[in-house]
């Protein structure tokens, strides 16, 4: 008689949810590459792995606490980053459809398939949070663009036009890599995790879905900042080219005004915790520093400078260190 056997698979730690590091240690210090992380890996360790028991981002068993669904600016604070977030993803895949089409070999085409994925399950458990939040499914997505219509157009569209131009019309893969992985994705960094220590003790399951959505930008970061390596050992006479992109985002950054946006939802937050300053009393936003002891000054300023630690980090990694006082030009981001 046969005898089946049920192997356990051993997820990698980047992938692990409870071990994997914080999403600015993990895109600043791992190294993962186009070639590691296939659909094989992706199936292992995302999907087996980092989404185990969280088909919406959670596993259901933490609940949404009540107040976070009656009105007030907590709730809309947190209800107005859902939405712009959900229009961010939902820009990302639409822009990397472009990728996969555009991918010179099979690692890229598998790489950025999965990518494109995972871009599109965070714009579903963004959307999803809402409804947790108490907001009606119907029509929930065009309240959405409703929301965040003026966001899309001042900030998303620019952005959304930069990548798809440099991928799709000029045929640059490489330069489209540069993009979206420093340009796009490593501006989002610091609000990812920003958010993931913001709501952990507010709302446990907000602070659930942060933390597998910051899982994937790690790999993200990492396989895009590897890939740009690897083509500049490969090609050091593309060092300009790579720096001409680098220069042609940080243009397009010094023409968006995104900081109203920031600061609008993080002012409604900060009206938002008085209320629970007894609850929030010994947590700390990072190590030394209370939540409630910040501000959204001081919170925008923290994101910048978390920013800027990463950009430079990978930047020395890629082999361009000459990049970071390009990027340094360019007025703090943390949308």
């Amino acid at each position: 008689m046969t005898q089946t056997v049920h192997r356990e698979l051993e997820v990698p730690v980047e992938a692990d949810f409870d071990h994997a590091p914080g999403l600015l240690d993990g895109a600043a210090n791992l190294e993962l590459t186009v070639e590691q992380c296939n659909v094989a890996y992706w199936f292992r360790a995302v999907a087996q792995g980092t989404l185990k028991g969280r088909p919406s981002g959670h596993t259901g068993e933490q609940q949404t606490p009540q107040y976070m669904r009656e009105p007030g600016p907590l709730r809309e604070a947190l209800s107005l980053e859902l939405s712009y977030r959900a229009l961010d993803e939902e820009a990302a895949t639409r822009v990397l459809s472009h990728y996969v089409a555009a991918a010179p070999g099979v690692a890229e085409l598998e790489f950025y398939s999965t990518q494109l994925i995972d871009e599109v399950r965070h714009h579903q458990i963004f959307r999803d949070h809402l409804l947790d939040l108490g907001h009606p499914a119907e029509g929930l997505m065009d309240r959405i663009r409703e929301t965040g219509k003026v966001y899309q157009r001042e900030i998303l569209d620019p952005i959304q036009r930069f990548a798809t131009q440099i991928v799709r019309d000029e045929g640059d893969f490489v330069g489209a890599v540069v993009a979206f992985a420093i340009i796009i994705e490593g501006v989002l960094a610091a609000s990812t995790e920003l958010s993931e220590r913001k709501w952990g003790v507010l709302d446990p399951v907000a602070g659930e879905i942060a933390r597998g959505a910051a899982i994937d930008e790690i790999r993200h970061l990492t396989v895009g900042s590897s890939y740009v390596r690897e083509h500049l050992i490969r090609h050091p006479d593309e060092r300009g080219h790579v720096l001409d992109v680098l220069r042609r985002g940080r243009e397009l950054w010094e023409t968006l005004h995104d900081r109203e946006f920031v600061m609008h939802r993080e002012r409604l937050f900060q009206e938002g915790i008085e209320p629970h300053r007894s609850a929030l009393q010994d947590y700390e936003l990072f190590p030394g520093r209370r939540l409630i002891d910040t501000t959204p000054e001081s919170r925008w300023e923290l994101a910048a400078r978390w920013n800027d630690e990463l950009a430079d980090a990978r930047l020395v990694y890629m082999g361009i260190p000459e990049a970071i006082d390009l990027l340094r030009a360019q007025a703090p981001r943390i949308l």
